[in-house]
């Protein structure tokens, strides 16, 4: 009789539509099994986890700036007026726009295309 490879079992529960899936996923990849392809998934398979407090942050920071932009907009509408202290502040909003929206950009990976 052949020793067995493989002497460790797991067991894993799955609901219901989690067990779809994994039918699923086993169908489209084309194994001969499951435990095959479980077993690929964990030896060469990989997961990550993605950060998204720095685009919470970029949010907030835009979020602000157009609260001020707006709130320049309707004083320009309400008084027919464009004031010079008014362009100035846009033109400065803007270029914070687009300081942050360049940090932003910097911190993403490379992709080639």
């Amino acid at each position: 009789m052949e020793k067995r490879k493989r002497n460790n079992q797991l067991i894993l529960r799955l609901s219901d539509n989690e067990k779809y899936i994994l039918d699923a996923k086993c169908k489209n990849a084309e194994y001969k099994n499951k435990n095959d392809y479980l077993r690929h998934l964990i030896l060469y398979g990989y997961t990550y986890f993605v950060d998204y407090s720095e685009l919470h942050d970029y949010n907030v920071n835009l979020s602000r700036i157009s609260k001020s932009l707006n709130q320049i907009a309707t004083r320009i509408n309400s008084t027919g007026n464009i004031y010079q202290e008014d362009m100035k502040e846009v033109k400065g909003l803007m270029k914070e726009i687009w300081r942050i929206h360049e940090s932003m950009l910097s911190k993403q990976p490379y992709r080639k295309h």
